[in-house]
């Protein structure tokens, strides 16, 4: 068989050190997660001022909510696609000014209907976005500290949120109108133009993609660039050999390869339960402690003040994600949310509110993060986008019919069997990842001591 010679962009990537490239697309993702952060709750904190001025109902606010959802799971398995047919980059760019464009138009909507089809495409924007942006990050940093770069992208991107339920909490209630200023600053995502000239293409990608001429291309810039600032870059270890004309089987083709069926499946169940007990708590605490009697407010304020553990979780993923093994990091935070949910869902004491769903916010955010990074290392590139983008996408899928399962405990049972519903998909996901999920920090290892047993020059 004739062979081409490889890329071996895995690897010259995995020996470089963190360099001026690397943070110039943390801070681009991270700018692209701070608005998509922003946004994803922005319904969630309008609805309970949109139900006094539109005469909406708590039913109203669940069809709209699990709208968003599938569009959610639309926007993630096209997304996915669009990926491994146009490019990481170029789906990132165009996935981020989809939402910000959306998220703009929700500011002239003349009734819950139409804000409910507008909130349907900026979700299907978000989540697109979300998928990308893990791929991408997993795709151009080092093996050994990709898992921490990608926490550090939400530490930064999730400050979106407490900084949006503050505003929220200032300016929602100034006027009949001003709820739309929500919308129009989740739209300012759109300054993410000022970061697309400096974004690179993934070099994986176009290695998958039998391009290896323009992965070169990128990997010399890449190392050139590392090299002005570091000196002299580590050898790399020895590339494989690829064929010339490689197998290019995706989409759907793929579900019937075992060894991305598995990880999907499991991943699959991993999202559903993020999904419903994490937006079964966020995109319902403010309306339900309104319900409860609790003033809009106040129920916007006590929300706001529990968003900024969420931060501060995604840093925490930053110190263990690379040092533990993710799975049992992912087991041990998802018991602690549900403890903590439950906990929240038992009290209307404001402190206690405050207490727990801080508490609730921190390990979710640091699950999340988690989750970002483990979720592309249970595949191959060939299979990376659409196996993240599918499991992802059927996570928030899910959340079509969480809303309506949500609204009818709470009509039904009452609000605190909300809470233990909540907890309760928290500790299925806990038990599934025990139970079935690969670990992952030894192959980390292995690669890393492959690496230094087994190099070749580094290219000049």
């Amino acid at each position: 068989m004739q062979h081409t010679p490889a890329t071996n962009a895995a690897n010259r990537l995995d020996r470089l050190p963190i360099s001026k490239f690397h943070k110039t697309t943390l801070y681009a993702v991270a700018f692209a997660y701070f608005f998509e952060f922003a946004d994803i709750n922005t319904f969630a904190i309008t609805a309970p001022v949109i139900r006094e001025q539109w005469g909406a109902d708590v039913n109203h606010v669940a069809y709209v909510t699990s709208l968003s959802f599938v569009g959610m799971f639309i926007g993630a398995v096209v997304a996915g696609g669009l990926a491994d047919r146009l490019g990481r980059r170029r789906t990132l760019i165009a996935t981020t000014f989809w939402y910000t464009a959306w998220s703009f138009a929700c500011v002239f909507a003349w009734d819950i209907w139409s804000l409910g089809v507008f909130r349907v495409l900026t979700s299907a924007g978000l989540s697109a976005m979300t998928v990308v942006a893990v791929v991408y990050i997993s795709e151009l940093y080092p093996r050994a500290k990709r898992g921490k770069f990608q926490a550090y992208a939400i530490v930064i991107g999730i400050c979106g949120t407490p900084v949006t339920n503050l505003i929220a909490s200032a300016v929602v209630p100034m006027s009949d109108w001003s709820w739309r200023l929500v919308y129009l600053w989740g739209s300012i995502g759109v300054l993410f133009v000022f970061f697309v000239r400096k974004l690179e293409e993934s070099p994986q990608w176009l290695e998958s993609r039998g391009r290896h001429e323009e992965a070169d291309v990128v990997l010399t810039r890449i190392e050139a660039g590392a090299a002005a600032q570091h000196g002299p870059l580590p050898a790399v270890q020895k590339p494989q050999p690829q064929p010339q004309n490689p197998v290019r089987r995706s989409g759907p083709g793929l579900l019937k390869d075992r060894k991305f069926l598995f990880p999907t499946i499991l991943l699959s169940i991993l999202w559903i339960t993020q999904t419903i007990g994490f937006f079964g708590y966020s995109s319902w605490a403010p309306t339900l402690l309104a319900a409860e009697g609790v003033s809009v407010e106040d129920s916007i304020f006590y929300v706001a003040l529990t968003t900024v553990g969420a931060p501060l979780g995604s840093f925490l993923a930053a110190m263990v994600t690379d040092r533990f093994e993710r799975k049992w990091c992912l087991v041990v935070f998802g018991l602690i949310i549900a403890a903590s949910g439950l906990l929240y869902g038992l009290t209307f004491t404001p402190v206690l509110i405050v207490v727990f769903g801080f508490l609730v916010n921190l390990f979710e955010r640091g699950y999340t993060a988690l989750a970002y990074a483990y979720s592309p290392e249970l595949f191959d590139t060939r299979g990376r986008s659409l196996g993240t983008s599918i499991a992802y996408g059927l996570g928030r899928l899910s959340n079509a019919a969480g809303p309506l399962m949500i609204a009818g405990i709470y009509n039904g049972v009452g609000y605190e069997a909300v809470f233990i519903f909540i907890a309760g998909t928290w500790v299925l996901g806990a038990l599934v990842l025990a139970l079935f999920a690969p670990a992952t920090r030894r192959r980390r290892l292995a690669a890393e001591a492959r690496e230094k047993q087994d190099p070749v020059p580094a290219a000049s």
